[in-house]
């Protein structure tokens, strides 16, 4: 008998674990099956809509065509995006000689052993907090010092190139090695081509196309390219890219101005600015209709009158300073333009060095070697002698602008 009820128990028990096996299995395998082979009538797969942006608030929105002009234009501001070391393309078949096809080998950086030198750095940081001091206190003033980067006119703006490969902007002063400087953007824009491959030596750059604007990018440019954007994507570089420019005593590149324009059969420079200069200041009320004529005559502006000329307050009136003698505050707009690296000629050799190593294009550029300007500052004494002292204390007060922001003092020739 109590095996009997042992055995019904038993049977009890196996038969609800049958039942519970039952259950699970159906619920973990059997629905799967039953899913995967009942048919089911195909439905037009429709893609989930994009995520939308997400909103600025309304009372911040800007409108349609500012909003996020900065993610916009940042796309192909990033430096290096399209520098010619990218890896090459892969080979289409396509043989094509095209310049713009011509693959330009990779080029290694180089190595060095050594940090840039403390004093380097020193130097370039005392130049920068001269700029700063001089453009925010009031012990100085001068024409537009205190507007605004907006406020500058777009002619003005004709001495900064643009290197977009590299991420450079370079204002360009004449008297102050630009043409060494200017082969050196051009090598590293690409913008020259030799059977194909762009230029490598800046020393190749043929002279008559080192001046030449269609060579370089400048940011008077920016209004044809990019209409209404162009101010505001100026200032975008500025703030992203490295600025440079070099300088030189003031009164000694006025010097190697006059030596390179007036005392050299210059036939440009005579028609636009020698035959005035005579007619005012040299009792030559027709001078010779030729720069050539002139200088077989023996006649030609001293540099006394080329300075009478700078003061003269018709020779603006009648036109802008030339760039050759143009003060570089001018040209270059040191107060609204926080440049990285300020190079001084009378420094080069070390300027430039530190330069290539700190915008990281050593490995792609050398700075020319070329025999050095023989116009330095021993030479004021000789080229003010026949210049009133009175005159000369004018003319610094001109030019007083450039040797305050840049850190030249007051020369000695003004204490006679």
């Amino acid at each position: 008998m109590g095996t009997s009820k042992m055995l019904r128990a038993f049977v009890v028990l196996g038969s609800l674990f049958m039942i519970l096996f039952i259950i699970i299995y159906w619920d973990d395998v059997g629905a799967s099956y039953l899913y995967l082979h009942t048919h089911v009538s195909p439905v037009p797969k429709t893609p989930a809509p994009p995520p939308l942006p997400p909103q600025k608030p309304k009372a911040s929105q800007m409108p349609s065509f500012l909003s996020d002009i900065d993610a916009f234009v940042n796309q192909f501001l990033e430096p290096g995006s399209d520098e010619p070391t990218d890896p090459a393309p892969a080979d289409t078949g396509n043989q094509s000689e095209k310049a713009e096809e011509r693959y330009v080998p990779r080029q290694e950086w180089k190595v060095h052993m050594t940090p840039i030198a403390p004093e380097l750095r020193d130097r370039q940081e005392q130049r920068r907090r001269m700029l700063r001091e001089i453009c925010t206190n009031d012990s100085l003033t001068f024409a537009g010092k205190n507007r605004s980067f907006d406020d500058i006119p777009n002619q003005e703006l004709n001495h900064l190139i643009v290197d977009d490969r590299h991420g450079i902007i370079y204002c360009y002063v004449p008297k102050v090695a630009c043409s060494n400087w200017k082969r050196i953007m051009i090598v590293l824009s690409e913008s020259l081509l030799r059977d194909g491959v762009p230029q490598r030596d800046p020393q190749a750059v043929p002279g008559e196309l080192v001046h030449n604007t269609s060579m370089h990018f400048t940011f008077n440019r920016f209004w044809k390219r990019y209409g209404k954007f162009a101010k505001h994507l100026m200032k975008v570089k500025l703030k992203k890219y490295t600025k440079f420019l070099f300088v030189r005593d003031p009164f000694v590149r006025l010097i190697s101005a006059y030596r390179n324009k007036f005392e050299l059969s210059n036939e440009q420079f005579y028609q636009r600015f020698g035959q005035i200069i005579l007619q005012r200041f040299a009792n030559q009320p027709t001078p010779p209709a030729h720069a050539d004529e002139a200088f077989s005559q023996g006649i030609h502006p001293t540099f006394a009158q080329f300075v009478h000329y700078l003061l003269d307050p018709q020779t603006e009136k009648d036109m802008p300073f030339n760039e050759h003698w143009r003060q570089v505050y001018r040209l270059c707009h040191p107060c609204q333009i926080q440049y990285d690296f300020v190079g001084h000629l009378e420094t080069a050799d070390d300027d430039a060095e530190h330069l290539l190593r700190l915008l990281k294009v050593d490995n792609v550029v050398e700075f020319p070697v070329t025999p050095r300007n023989v116009t330095n500052s021993s030479w004021e004494t000789d080229w003010f002698r026949t210049v009133p002292l009175e005159t000369r204390r004018k003319l610094y007060k001109l030019y007083e602008p450039d040797f305050r922001l840049f850190g030249y003092d007051r020369p000695a020739i003004l204490n006679e």
